[in-house]
């Protein structure tokens, strides 16, 4: 079902060079097409944390005396994964997000579990989204509307053309994006992002006045995404930063995913793409030790 459902949605790709050419004028001017084809997915380039920018601020790092050891680490190498440990030193840090990597950091320095919300089936929110690892990311370009789909759990970011933002969006998980194409880069700007979610693998906290803009565009002969990504929260970070996050073509028989073994179980992302159907249940039981995290309620309806 998922599958006819994604080949249905990509064929309206067709459609958006047309509808944004009318807008754009007589110019010979075309959109970025991220997925020719429904069997073409995403898969993030590198740890779970963001790339600093060439110059400038940038985002939270991995402590240099304790790097982050990742999942593709052990494959590659064997060596033991490790938890990630935030770069305190950063200037972009007002007191009260320094002090809670503080504490993060002081858990995963007694040995405790330090998982994050993502591994309680928890939404990333923006920009935790473009850090989710493992399995594709699938994107699908309709004329009003973008759609980004996590494999891994479903996880789905809904990016409006053609409207404004609303004058006081409601706070929620993944706030409210708005898009456009800016020649052969999509651009979106997301605001109304609620608490509940991080910025990174970190914990980086972030307030509502978090505002992100992202540059998605193909580079590499289109073999790599990348995404120039700015963040601004005056109530969290000292002045906006920038960060890059890139991520490899994945296409059944053309790009497989070089790191996976075929007898590794570890990842689901061994084969690429078309999409799997999957699903992340919501518990309130901590299969890695530690108190497990609530699951997610409303306090009230949103209708």
């Amino acid at each position: 079902m998922f599958k006819t459902c994604m080949i249905c949605l990509s064929a309206a790709v067709l459609g958006i060079g047309a509808a944004h050419a009318a807008q754009r004028g007589p110019a010979p001017w075309m959109p970025p097409v991220f997925s020719p084809n429904a069997s073409v997915g995403w898969i993030r380039i590198g740890g779970a944390e963001f790339k600093p920018p060439v110059s400038g601020a940038g985002p939270v790092m991995s402590d240099p005396a304790h790097p982050t050891i990742t999942n593709d680490d052990l494959r590659l190498t064997g060596r033991q994964p490790t938890f990630p440990v935030a770069d305190l030193t950063n200037p972009i840090l007002q007191d009260r997000t320094r002090e809670a990597l503080r504490k993060r950091n002081d858990d995963v320095f007694a040995g405790k579990p330090a998982f994050g919300p993502q591994q309680s089936c928890w939404p990333r929110g923006v920009p935790g989204f473009m850090l989710y690892g493992v399995q594709p990311l699938y994107i699908v370009q309709t004329p009003r509307e973008v759609l980004m789909i996590w494999q891994g759990d479903h996880q789905v970011r809904h990016i409006y053309f053609d409207v404004p933002h609303s004058a006081n969006p409601k706070p929620s998980w993944y706030g409210e994006s708005i898009g456009r194409y800016d020649s052969d880069t999509l651009v979106v700007d997301t605001i109304g992002l609620n608490e509940k979610t991080f910025i990174d693998g970190f914990l980086t906290p972030h307030t509502e006045r978090l505002h992100v803009t992202e540059r998605w565009h193909l580079v590499d002969g289109g073999r790599t995404l990348e995404v120039d990504i700015h963040v601004d929260d005056p109530g969290a970070f000292t002045l906006p930063w920038n960060a890059i996050q890139r991520y490899r073509r994945a296409e059944p028989q053309k790009s497989e995913n070089a790191l996976v073994a075929a007898n590794d179980a570890t990842t689901s992302a061994a084969v690429a793409g078309p999409m799997l159907e999957a699903s992340c249940a919501e518990n309130n039981i901590s299969y890695f030790g530690g108190d497990p995290l609530p699951i997610p309620t409303a306090t009230a309806p949103d209708f």
